[in-house]
């Protein structure tokens, strides 16, 4: 197959053979003028399920797995990390253990999924910081319990969100970071100096910063603040338009300066449903008729409902960034983040795996237009 476009990074027409999963031949004269635009598939850190399908759930199965990777190329995602939330330890063992399983059945698979982000059970209790996590389960930290986890799913876990205010907390980042596990703060109510303590003890990482929250905080002392301030701290961002108001965006823009910042989904199992009231677990969540999601009867939020083409487009028309610097926030930085080699600007490279999206985009729109994604030999058009 064949993609011709603008590369996204550069500007350059180009058009690139695709043959078994593989670019075969990148030519730059494209034999006609083309206004779409070529980049490397999207990369998202923080995916919860989508359509109905739930990496939480319980009956989560290879299947589901393999739907929720195709649903997310048809919005330019090639590479996901699996999210699983705050749950009973056997439901989080037991579902480690299937996305391990569905990795090993399926080179796809294996190469779509990065790895697996536990968000929780380790977080605050409090409404707001707790977010859509069910209380019933949220717990102060236990290394044994992790290393199981770990073992479970032959290592997977990439990241794990918590809250640093927790009893032994400090400890377990230290451990954790030890292991090469990426830390991230979220879910926290925790005052300034216990984040700068986190920070000291490995933390890398703010779990879509600003969210995840009090409804209201100290006006200058507070733990968004600290996590803006430091320079050692990465930022996930959900820049689809109900997460984060387009001044608090530009802001931690501006604070992260783009090379810190990285743009997430968080999409959730009820997004890309029909406006209406569902179960997530034992959660209620609305589906408003804009597509985003909230606790039922609450104001707080619930995941997202949107994907990364959404945010990619969003956060063009409300910050400071072009096209090009916002899809560096879904391919380029998150892979730096999870130490991904080979991960750049550059275009397409013959004798390389095809891991590529062709899109349309307009100035103001919603969304961008996916037209194509290719990963290996996996095609969506």
């Amino acid at each position: 197959m064949e993609l011709s476009g603008r590369w996204v990074f550069s500007g350059r027409p180009i058009v690139v053979t695709v043959e078994n999963g593989v670019v075969a031949a990148v030519q730059h004269e494209p034999r006609q003028p083309d206004d779409r635009w070529l980049a490397p598939g999207f990369w998202d850190l923080q995916v919860n399920g989508y359509h109905g399908y739930d990496y939480s759930g319980p009956d989560l199965s290879g299947p589901h797995i393999s739907a929720i990777t195709d649903l997310l190329a048809d919005a330019g995602t090639t590479h996901h990390v699996a999210t699983i939330i705050t749950n009973s330890a056997e439901r989080i063992a037991a579902n480690l253990r299937v996305i391990h399983n569905a990795r090993q059945q399926s080179a796809r698979l294996a190469s779509a999924i990065a790895g697996i982000h536990l968000e929780g059970p380790y977080i605050s209790a409090e409404d707001g910081p707790r977010g859509a996590h069910d209380r019933r389960y949220v717990r102060d930290p236990d290394y044994g319990e992790f290393c199981a986890w770990q073992e479970a799913c032959g290592g997977l876990v990439r990241m794990l969100t918590r809250a640093p205010e927790r009893k032994g907390a400090i400890e377990f980042i230290e451990r954790l970071t030890a292991d090469g596990v990426i830390v991230a703060l979220g879910h926290t109510g925790a005052e300034p100096e216990r984040i700068r303590d986190a920070i000291a003890a490995g933390a890398r990482l703010s779990t879509h910063l600003g969210n995840g929250s009090h409804a209201t905080l100290p006006r200058l002392s507070n733990y968004l603040w600290e996590q803006l301030a430091a320079d050692e701290l990465w930022a996930g961002v959900i820049a689809d338009g109900f997460h984060l108001p387009p001044a608090a965006a530009r802001v931690f823009s501006r604070a992260k300066e783009l090379s810190r910042l990285i743009l997430v989904s968080d999409v959730a199992p009820c997004g890309g449903y029909p406006s209406g009231r569902y179960r997530w677990g034992d959660i209620e969540v609305e589906v408003y008729p804009d597509g985003h999601l909230g606790l039922a009867g609450s104001e707080f939020l619930a995941g997202a409902g949107h994907l990364l083409d959404r945010c990619v487009a969003w956060y063009v028309q409300h910050t400071d960034a072009d096209l090009a610097q916002a899809v560096q926030l879904v391919t380029v930085n998150p892979a730096r983040l999870l130490g991904i080699e080979g991960r750049d600007t550059h275009e397409p490279r013959t004798g390389t795996p095809a891991d590529l999206v062709r899109f349309g985009w307009q100035p103001g729109a919603e969304s961008l237009s996916i037209e194509a994604t290719v990963h290996g030999r996996a095609a969506r058009n």
